[in-house]
């Protein structure tokens, strides 16, 4: 194992004695690297092996929680049976085969119909960028532009929706501007899975600013894990996807040596 510190294997030592161990995970920047396509992301093939060294763990479950849209959260990261898939930071969810979806009334459907104008209009005007939609909203991805004009874009949506008169949350990620008529967090992502489940404690594991959300509703008991630079309040870090995956395959080699 690389990148393990003695302070994080002995975090790991302790939530492998959970009753009930949630493995949530973020997936781009976190299970698999930055391309330039989205579609063409894929998690790394240690964590893939980590990640299903887990679900052969019994009284574990493993999820994976994005800013993607659910169906494609399940594209990229070709989740296997049993993963429990949450897309859109917590307005989707996709348990054992069962599709939830945002409740939007027609008032929802308008203001998602109106951000659509405003933000194509805005995509347009910035070569290099473009929208990708989501049941609630949009994100306008800026990953092909410098800084200077990744800045103008996001500068021009903002101004774009609130002109547009659109109440919209907006998230800043990283290369993405993200605005959605719901007001929902991974946050919120992790309480439903945490009920959903029934876990004694949660690993979570994410590498962008909208994963702060997720790391925030953490106890004493779960452990918080940011991959990569940045300000964060996560108790433990590490550098790269490899090392996410080493500490995985770490935990279900403590947690299948409890014999749950």
């Amino acid at each position: 194992m690389t990148g393990l510190s003695a302070e994080l294997n002995a975090a790991l030592g302790r939530l492998a004695d959970a009753e009930h161990l949630l493995v949530a995970l973020d997936f781009d920047g976190t299970l698999a690297p930055f391309v330039d396509n989205p579609d063409d992301s894929r998690a790394i093939p240690e964590a893939a092996e980590a990640v299903a060294r887990l679900l052969d763990v019994s009284h574990t479950t493993v999820a994976f929680v994005s800013g993607r849209a659910v169906d494609s959260l399940q594209r990229a990261s070709q989740a296997p049976d049993g993963i429990l898939l949450v897309g859109s930071h917590g307005a989707e969810y996709r348990f054992d085969g069962v599709d939830t979806h945002p409740p939007l009334g027609d008032a929802d459907l308008a203001r998602v119909a109106t951000l659509s104008v405003a933000l194509e209009e805005v995509s347009a005007a910035h070569p290099g960028t473009w929208i990708e939609a989501k049941p609630a909203g949009f994100a306008l991805h800026t990953r092909h532009l410098d800084g200077h004009a990744e800045n103008a874009a996001n500068d021009a949506a903002r101004a774009a929706a609130e002109a547009a008169g659109v109440p919209a949350k907006v998230r800043d990620g990283k290369n993405v501007i993200e605005f959605s008529v719901l007001s929902v967090t991974k946050g919120d992502a992790i309480r439903h899975l945490r009920d959903y489940t029934g876990a004694t404690a949660v690993l979570y594991a994410g590498d962008d600013v909208t994963d702060e959300d997720a790391f925030a509703v953490l106890g004493d008991g779960d452990l918080s894990l940011k991959c990569g630079e940045g300000d964060s309040v996560a108790r433990y870090r590490v550098a790269t996807p490899a090392d996410v995956a080493d500490v995985l395959a770490r935990l279900a080699e403590l947690r299948a040596a409890t014999g749950r």
